[in-house]
């Protein structure tokens, strides 16, 4: 099932989630990363918390399609381990619909977390892949990417934001 977004300005986007209990939602989890994958790929993302579907749980999905094939990441309780070197590049977020900007980030993270049978895992990402998980920790701990930027920044950005939300439904 599709799931509807939450948009800039919506309170669950600036709600920190708490470290999840596996065995609390392992029962549930299987329905919610099928209706999170399928909301993520019908919005064309690259990643998807369950902030953005309305929920504080601290789980997020990523798929950057490494060389066009689906890589399916779920990240249950999420820490970074490492950052490493800086990047600025365009970024964008699906909760926040048409505004993208240059955004300032670790060009290497390397992260931790479960999996969807409760299974840790770890991983060093570049590129896209450094970029989507940070930009998920940040959802799960109640930021936004516009959270990165400078007070100028956020001054630019403010009249966009209003135009922009006049268009979400």
């Amino acid at each position: 099932m599709i799931l509807r977004i939450t948009k800039h300005g919506e309170p669950v986007l600036k709600k920190p989630a708490p470290p999840v209990d596996f065995d609390a939602v392992k029962n549930e989890l299987p329905r919610l990363l099928g209706d999170m994958w399928a909301t993520m790929y019908a919005a064309r993302g690259v990643g998807l918390s369950a902030q953005q579907v309305g929920l504080v749980l601290r789980l997020s999905i990523i798929d950057v399609k490494p060389e066009g094939k689906p890589e399916r990441l779920v990240l249950l309780n999420p820490e970074i381990l490492s950052r490493e070197g800086l990047v600025i590049e365009e970024e964008g977020c699906l909760s926040i619909p048409g505004l993208y900007r240059k955004t300032r980030r670790y060009s290497r993270v390397r992260i931790r977390a479960l999996d969807e049978n409760g299974q840790p895992w770890e991983r060093t990402g570049t590129g896209l892949l450094a970029r989507a998980f940070q930009h998920e920790v940040d959802h799960l701990d109640g930021k936004l990417f516009i959270d990165q930027f400078t007070l100028d920044q956020r001054l630019e950005v403010a009249a966009a934001l209003k135009e922009l939300k006049k268009t979400w439904l």
